[in-house]
């Protein structure tokens, strides 16, 4: 950890002590972008962050990654604003692409 990067918080800060995300079946693959609504929300810390990524798609693995967060975290977020409604899940069926695959095996990796 860098002393530029500021004080480490716990992840069950940043959860509020849950491990388990309110809104099931989150994958690491899961696509997930913000309503246009979410920006201007009172969003605190990763909660705000997630919402800038998610502009366009996202993967819940690529969010973790980007974001520097366990999964689990994200998860837990991510979960809390699908239920507020500012995270949509991307309900799109069919196969993802090769190009997705190894995007989400890279960060996972990163992790």
């Amino acid at each position: 950890m860098n002393p530029e990067d500021g004080p480490m918080v716990r992840p069950f800060m940043v959860t509020g002590g849950r491990t388990e995300p309110m809104h099931d079946g989150l994958r690491i693959e899961t696509q997930l972008y913000a309503t246009p609504a979410a920006l201007s929300a009172p969003l605190r810390f990763e909660a705000r962050r997630i919402v800038e990524r998610c502009q366009s798609p996202r993967s819940t693995a690529d969010l973790a990654s980007v974001l520097g967060l366990p999964l689990g975290v994200v998860r837990v977020i991510v979960a809390d604003l699908i239920t507020d409604g500012l995270v949509l899940v991307d309900q799109t069926p069919g196969e993802l692409s090769t190009t997705l695959i190894e995007r989400i095996r890279d960060r996972v990796r990163a992790l």
